[in-house]
C-alpha cells in the first residue's frame, strides 16, 4: 500500500516560513537575495577536454541527443563526457514544472518522438557505453508521465547492446502507480527518484511537487520489485536545517532505498533560488557518515555529486555488498 501516514514520515509545515539557523546563517532575508554568493575555493574544478569530450559534445551539437548534463547545467559535465559518460534527457528539453532550483528549461513539450528510444540506444552503443543513466523532463501533459518512453528506451538500450547496465531517474508520475509499474516491467538495474530537499521548503523550492508522493513512489519500487534498488537524491544548501536533513535521511530509508546522493546547491542563474549556504567537504562527509549510520548501503556525498555522478561506481559498491 502507498505511505500515507504522517506518523511514518516527516512532512513539514507546508509553507511556513523560513527559520533562522545560525549554523546554516538562514532566514527569510538570504532566502530573497538576487545577488549570487561568492564560490569558496573547493568549488573551483577544472575542465578536461579530449577526444571522447567532443564526441559527446557533437551529439548533443548535432541535436542527435539531449543530455541534462548540459540542459541543467551540471559541472560534472566535463568531467563525464571526457570518460564517455552521459546522462540522457528524453522527451524533449521542456519541463512542464517550474522548480526554483533547475535549469532546464520549463514550457509546453512537443510530443514524444517514437523514434528517440532508438536514438538513446545508438549513442549508448556509439560510445560504448557499459552503463547508461537515462532521465526525463516532467511531462505532466502526457497521460502516463512520459512512462511508455522510458520502458521503450530501456528495452532499445538491451537490444542494441548485451550486458549494458541502465539506470533511470524517473520523476513522480504525479503518483501514477501503473506509470511506474510500465518503467519496472522494463527491468532497469535501477530505478532513481530525488526527493531534492527537505519538506519545509518544497513549496518554496518545488511548488509543483509532493513530499510524500516523492516517499510513496520510493516505497512502491521495492513493493512492486524488490529484485531493482532504489536510489534517491538531496541537495544542501537551499536552507535546510542539520535536523531537517537528518530526518529527511530517515523518511528516505524507511522506503526501502538504500542509496544517496547529497550534493550542493549551485544557482544556475540570478532568476534561479540563491544559494543559502555553501557546505564544506567536511560537512559533507560528516553527512555520509550520518547516512550510512542510518542504515544506507551506499552514499556518495560531496559539493560536486549529483545523482547521476559516478552511478557506475555506486551500482558497483551496492551489487557487493546485496542490493
Amino acid at each position: 500500500m502507498p505511505v500515507r501516514s504522517r506518523d511514518n514520515f516527516s512532512a513539514g509545515k507546508a509553507g511556513s516560513p523560513l527559520r533562522s539557523d545560525p549554523e546554516f546563517g538562514v532566514n527569510q532575508k538570504t532566502m530573497n537575495r538576487t545577488v549570487r554568493a561568492q564560490k569558496p575555493a573547493w568549488l573551483r574544478k577544472s575542465l578536461p577536454s579530449g577526444p571522447a569530450y567532443e564526441q559527446v559534445r557533437k551529439m548533443v551539437r548535432d541535436g542527435f541527443l539531449h543530455t541534462v548534463c548540459q540542459e541543467a547545467k551540471c559541472p560534472n559535465q566535463w568531467e563525464c563526457f571526457s570518460h564517455h559518460t552521459a546522462t540522457f534527457l528524453i522527451m524533449g528539453d521542456r519541463c512542464t514544472r517550474n522548480c526554483r532550483f533547475c535549469a532546464v528549461k520549463q514550457g509546453p513539450g512537443t510530443s514524444p518522438d517514437p523514434e528517440e528510444p532508438k536514438r538513446v540506444a545508438e549513442a549508448v552503443a556509439s560510445l560504448g557505453l557499459r552503463y547508461a543513466v537515462v532521465t526525463s523532463v516532467t511531462r505532466d501533459d502526457l497521460p502516463d508521465g512520459g512512462a511508455w518512453v522510458f520502458a521503450e528506451t530501456i528495452r532499445e538500450i538491451r537490444k542494441k547492446m548485451d550486458g549494458v547496465l541502465v539506470e533511470v531517474l524517473v520523476p513522480d508520475f504525479q503518483g501514477d502507480e501503473s506509470a511506474l509499474s510500465t518503467v519496472l516491467d522494463a527491468g532497469p538495474d535501477i530505478l532513481n527518484h530525488n526527493i531534492e530537499t527537505v519538506p519545509r521548503l518544497y513549496p518554496l523550492v518545488r511548488p509543483q511537487a509532493d513530499y510524500l508522493r516523492s516517499l510513496d513512489l520510493l516505497k512502491r519500487v521495492k513493493e512492486l520489485d524488490p529484485s531493482i534498488p532504489a536510489k534517491s537524491g538531496i541537495m544542501l544548501g537551499l536552507g535546510e536545517t542539520s535536523g531537517e536533513i537528518e530526518k529527511t535521511l530517515e523518511d528516505v530509508y524507511r522506503t526501502g532505498c538504500r542509496m544517496m546522493t547529497i550534493g550542493q546547491y549551485l544557482q544556475p542563474s540570478s532568476l534561479h533560488l540563491p544559494v543559502a549556504r555553501f557546505v564544506s567537504p567536511e560537512k559533507f562527509d560528516g553527512w555520509r557518515e550520518t547516512a550510512l549510520g542510518i542504515g544506507f548501503r551506499e552514499v556518495f556525498s560531496g559539493p560536486f555529486v549529483r545523482s547521476s555522478y559516478k552511478a557506475r561506481e555506486m551500482y558497483r559498491a551496492v551489487s557487493n555488498r546485496g542490493k
